[in-house]
């Protein structure tokens, strides 16, 4: 929210002086009744793990399979909510939870997203979460719906100059998203407005840190438990 001044509105109504205040650039509004506003979610859970050695999405992390830290992340905050996977036990896992699964045989990063779009349809506005990353806080996806609220630049997580994941990507961008080029996913379309786009800044780098291989998974783990 940079520096902007909060104003919480209890309810929407129509009056002149309320239209006004909230047209102000430096103010944010929050409607407390529909506060995420027709925000979705695609949980990105196709990767194959090569670095890992295997499905690194099972592997047990504080007793459960690493999955289910997204999908506790990302709980009771969307108006619609996915997980997208080539993974038939991910998939079983996550519709155990009562979470939306497209399981797919699609080889490529650009198949997942699509997927997920196409799957999203009548959303205004789509955040991309990462499966692989066990430390996010449901506070900070939370915050993130929450400043993407009736934002039309991309809202992308960063710890300093160091950018990462989750991103928020609003409905101009889902054409982009349906149609990138084999292989991309959302940093091409970043890459492509990086004047629409806008960093969230989150406190500890361990919650965008991924587990790409089973040193980081060590790490992560070792920082969960202390």
């Amino acid at each position: 929210m940079e520096s902007r001044r909060l104003i919480a509105v209890v309810r929407k109504q129509e009056l002149p002086f309320l239209k006004s205040i909230c047209a102000r650039e430096d103010v944010f509004c929050v409607d407390l009744d529909d506060p995420f506003g027709n925000i979705g979610c695609i949980i990105m859970a196709s990767g194959l793990g090569k670095r890992f050695g295997g499905n690194k999405l099972m592997a047990d992390f504080c007793g459960e399979p690493m999955i289910m830290r997204a999908v506790r992340a990302t709980e009771g905050l969307f108006a619609r909510r996915v997980v997208v996977t080539r993974h038939e036990d991910v998939a079983q896992v996550c519709r155990e939870a009562g979470v939306e699964v497209i399981l797919h045989d699609k080889p490529h990063r650009s198949d997942t997203v699509r997927i997920g779009i196409e799957a999203l349809e009548g959303v205004e506005r789509c955040l991309f979460c990462p499966g692989d990353q066990p430390l996010l806080k449901k506070e900070t996806v939370a915050s993130m719906a929450l400043s993407a609220n009736g934002n039309e630049n991309i809202l992308r997580a960063s710890h300093g100059d160091a950018p990462g994941m989750p991103a928020v990507f609003p409905e101009w961008t889902f054409d982009e998203l349906r149609t990138l080029p084999e292989g991309k996913g959302g940093g091409y379309v970043i890459a492509r407005h990086p004047r629409n786009v806008r960093m969230f800044a989150v406190s500890d780098p361990m919650e965008l840190a991924d587990a790409d291989d089973r040193q980081a998974f060590e790490r992560l783990l070792e920082a969960a438990r202390t």
